[in-house]
């Protein structure tokens, strides 16, 4: 205040800037100051960059590409303040800045491939020419940008053509206010729409809602745009159930885009989905009966926690969360002697964990602060308890350990860049990978937030050798290996010794010791070599300060980034009950990819920290809201809604749980009844990959099954295809499955005494003395019926119908084949069965009169019966969770 009283007592005069900033007022845009000549020096950064960036020049297109044009190159987007500075300085004249090359090429005065992108005495052309005539400043140091405030901060529109204009205010760290807005560049997230011009006119399109987003400096900037897709909006909305804080985040939204949610759906359909979202499997026909007899009004919220003790529930999320985490058995080579049981136990270790309800944050503690060795153990004490562990012999499974170092030992997870990349996308949910080699279009990392994250993971790897070389080297004396056997022999050879359950060394995860400084041993700080490293958005510290050089990671995790850290999980969790995450992809958590509801977003990641990222609440907070329970059945209002939640999008299976529903549908009454906790052959429980071709690898690759080979959630794959059809049609898998000697249609065989034509599970390749085996067994058996030794006949049988059955060529089953079938039998109670088994409801009137007529038609009921369980495995119904 003092100072502006000075200067209206001495009448001196400033620029508009310094008096903005005096008065505590927003600077005007700099369109207006310089449209005329005025002395103010622009600033390169504030300025002159975010100019050149929004008239394209250092695009990717243009000098920004990493050739650049004409010998010239600047940085992709501006942010290597001194290599734009020293390139342009060599193509600027400051003692003539009328004749500096640079402006003759902008303005096309110099003949330029990118055409004319100033105009001569136009504003941007004075910033230039100020800018060069002050003297080319570079930048001495970055000012830092707080914020941008972006007015309006959301625009909804009532119809097509309506517009806005956006206003930005840059906040920088010294409290300075400068509207940016001709500086910014602007993007429409969905130009069907809303479309925005250069100047930041935002146009109405069609009806929906998407994002406008704001680029300026390091600042980026989401603008949500609506238009209404009815008029039932404001007064004219319906009234809403919203028990729940998920369901009012939504509606508030739905209510802005005139979208009225779908019905709540059917006990039948939600028990269905939330057995098959919660555990991967299908509930069986007696719990479908018993829940729609249930009249409680807290049924289905006793049903989500029922859902959430089961076994099934473990294994399956356990294998959702070895996707990110990259459970993969080609990348674990030389981390132990079994690859198979190297990828197991890291499945254990993650499921063990879910079953217990651990907290997020300490399993993910355990991976990233993960140590082979315990504190208080050597070498050989440590290879000797793997090695108990290894052959089973041990009180201890690898499951009871603190650590997961497995994740620190993948072949495309060593290199420091590799880990950066995957450490953001595991954790985070963000993709750096564009930091590596410049400013990230679409987010705040710049390259050199990249480099200085890289420090962080270069002391970190997996040793062949163990930690302590001498040690490694003595065990090796010690159980008399060859000393010239090197790599996979010596590996093979000290597999061969484990499997004798000799102690053989281990690999080992080591965190290499801080460097020192060998020159100067005297040093009064220990001789370490500092190392600068820096997290994301942190301030750079001295890596050797720490002797295990993650433990800034997990500090990281639970302080600054925690936020983040939350979401990512969150959002990923969501999309498993959704046909999206709340931002999608799932794993793109940027600035300019913003979430379809921020506040939905913000209320589930603060209520995770908040109950000490209990993984079950989050799970009960998204199903017992009223928004997860909603019908898939369109209105008119939400029929075109995919990103909202107004309704259930119906959507694929997962590849593991299709394959075990195939098998849950038609396997035998008892085996059907213990799915939710019966983890044998599970799909869901398989802990590597399982892709390729064999058992049902195949199946696993055709429907999606996550590959885990990439940083990116899209290894696993919902989409349909024809294979896909082709497997529900007519595989061998599928068909075997339905005639399974074991199965549920050999039962009904039994009780109706009906023929059979059973299949047998595991056929064998047919030996070429089958014939000469099969023929001894007859000879024999007709000496034994000479003999009368009926105790003896019988045990040949059994043996000559196993052989047959072992190589797929089983008897057919001639007591029942010769049977006559009741015709009094009322099949309605199968297929009602049939469709429990399979879609979890009872069939309607016309369903059940079509199926009693196939069944009845067929020359034998068993076979009417197989066409309709092949019938209701192939329909949409089965095959997509509503």
């Amino acid at each position: 205040m003092k100072s502006y009283l000075v200067i209206l007592i001495t009448g001196l005069s400033l620029p508009l800037t310094q008096l903005a900033e005096l008065r505590g007022e927003v600077i005007p845009p700099i369109n207006e100051r310089f449209s005329q000549e005025t002395e103010e020096t622009p600033d390169f950064q504030r300025h002159l960059l975010p100019m050149f960036s929004k008239i394209g020049c250092n695009g990717r297109s243009c000098h920004g590409s990493f050739q650049g044009r004409g010998g010239f190159q600047l940085s992709l987007f501006g942010y290597d303040f001194k290599m734009d500075h020293d390139g342009l300085s060599e193509r600027i004249d400051t003692d003539d800045p009328l004749e500096s090359y640079a402006l003759h090429k902008a303005t096309n005065v110099e003949e330029h491939e990118g055409g004319e992108r100033i105009k001569t005495g136009s504003w941007e052309y004075q910033v230039f020419l100020n800018w060069i005539e002050a003297g080319a400043k570079p930048v001495e140091k970055p000012f830092k940008l707080e914020r941008l405030e972006v007015t309006p901060n959301e625009i909804v529109f009532q119809s097509a053509q309506d517009s806005q204009s956006l206003n930005v205010v840059a906040v920088w760290e010294n409290g300075t206010r400068e509207d940016v807005t001709p500086l910014c560049r602007f993007q429409s997230n969905d130009t069907s729409i809303a479309e925005v011009s250069e100047n930041g006119e935002v146009t109405a399109q069609t009806a929906g809602d998407s994002h406008i987003v704001v680029f300026y400096d390091n600042g980026i900037t989401a603008v949500p745009v609506i238009q209404p897709v009815s008029d039932r909006t404001g007064k004219n909305y319906p009234q809403v159930a919203t028990p729940t804080r998920v369901d009012e985040l939504v509606v508030e939204k739905l209510r802005k885009l005139g979208i009225v949610p779908s019905e709540t759906s059917r006990d039948e359909d939600f028990l269905r989905r939330v057995t098959l979202d919660i555990t991967g499997t299908l509930p069986t026909p007696q719990q479908v009966q018993d829940f729609l007899a249930d009249k409680s009004t807290e049924k289905r919220s006793r049903k989500i926690d029922e859902l959430l003790e089961t076994p099934a529930y473990a294994a399956w999320w356990a294998t959702r969360f070895n996707d990110i985490t990259g459970n993969n058995i080609n990348q674990l080579n030389n981390v132990s002697y079994n690859n198979n049981k190297v990828s197991e136990e890291w499945y254990e270790w993650v499921r063990h964990r879910f079953e217990q309800n651990m907290p997020y944050d300490k399993i993910v503690e355990g991976i990233v602060m993960a140590e082979s060795q315990k504190s208080d153990e050597t070498y050989e004490e440590y290879c000797k308890r793997m090695t108990e562990i290894f052959n089973d012999k041990s009180c201890e499974s690898f499951a009871d350990q603190d650590s997961l170092p497995y994740f620190w030992a993948r072949r495309n997870f060593q290199k420091p860049e590799d880990r950066s990349i995957g450490f953001a996308y595991t954790f985070l949910g963000i993709r750096i990978q564009c930091a590596q080699c410049h400013k990230h279009p679409f987010d705040q990392w710049t390259q050199e937030d990249f480099v200085q994250f890289q420090p962080i993971f270069s002391r970190t790897r997996y040793s062949p050798n163990g930690t302590d070389r001498d040690e490694y080297q003595a065990m090796l004396d010690k159980i008399d290996v060859d000393g010239n056997l090197r790599g996979n022999d010596l590996r093979r050879e000290l597999a061969r010794k484990l499997g004798k359950g000799e102690v053989v060394p281990f690999p080992a995860l080591v965190d290499q010791a801080p460097r020192v400084n060998r020159n100067n041993k005297n040093s009064k700080n220990s001789n370490n070599i500092g190392q600068t490293a820096r997290v994301l958005g942190g301030e750079p510290f001295d890596l050797n300060d720490y002797q295990n050089p993650r433990e800034p990671l997990m500090k990281w995790l639970r302080g600054d980034a925690q936020e983040l850290f939350a979401k990512s999980f969150v959002n990923r969790v969501w999309a498993n009950y959704f046909h999206r995450g709340i931002v999608e992809p799932t794993d793109d958590l940027s600035l300019a990819n913003p979430p379809a509801n921020e506040a939905l977003l913000n209320h589930l990641a603060q209520g995770f920290i908040d109950h000490k990222f209990d993984i079950k609440w989050l799970h009960r907070e998204i199903c017992n809201s009223n928004t997860y329970q909603l019908s898939w059945q369109p209105n008119e209002t939400n029929i075109q809604d995919d990103r909202n939640f107004s309704r259930a999008v119906p959507r694929r299976i997962h590849a593991e749980v299709a394959m075990d529903v195939i098998a849950q549908a038609t396997s035998g009454s008892e085996e059907n009844a213990v799915y939710l906790s019966d983890l044998k052959d599970r799909a869901i429980a398989i802990p590597g990959t399982a892709q390729g071709r064999g058992g049902n690898n195949y199946a696993l690759t055709i429907f999606g099954k996550s590959s885990r080979e990439n940083n990116c959630d899209c290894d696993r794959s919902s989409e349909p295809t024809l294979l896909q059809t082709l497997y529900l049609n007519n595989d061998s898998e599928l068909l075997s499955e339905i005639d399974s000697r074991k199965g549920w249609l050999a039962e009904l065989a039994k009780e109706w005494q009906a023929p059979f034509d059973a299949k047998t599970e595991q056929v064998d390749a047919k030996p070429k003395n089958y014939d000469e085996v099969v023929e001894r067994f007859e000879t024999y058996l007709e000496k034994l019926k000479k003999q009368k030794d009926f105790e003896k006949i019988k045990t040949v049988k059994a043996k000559m119908k196993s052989y047959k059955a072992r190589y797929g060529q089983a008897e057919e089953n001639t007591e029942v084949v010769d049977a006559k079938v009741d015709s009094n039998i009322d099949y309605t109670s199968a297929i009602n069965t049939a469709y429990l088994r399979t879609l979890s409801r009872y069939p309607t009137q016309v369903e059940l009169q079509r199926s009693l007529s196939a069944v009845e038609s067929a020359d034998n009921p068993v076979d009417g019966m197989r066409d309709i369980m092949w019938a209701l495995l192939n329909t949409k119904e089965f095959i997509i969770n509503h």
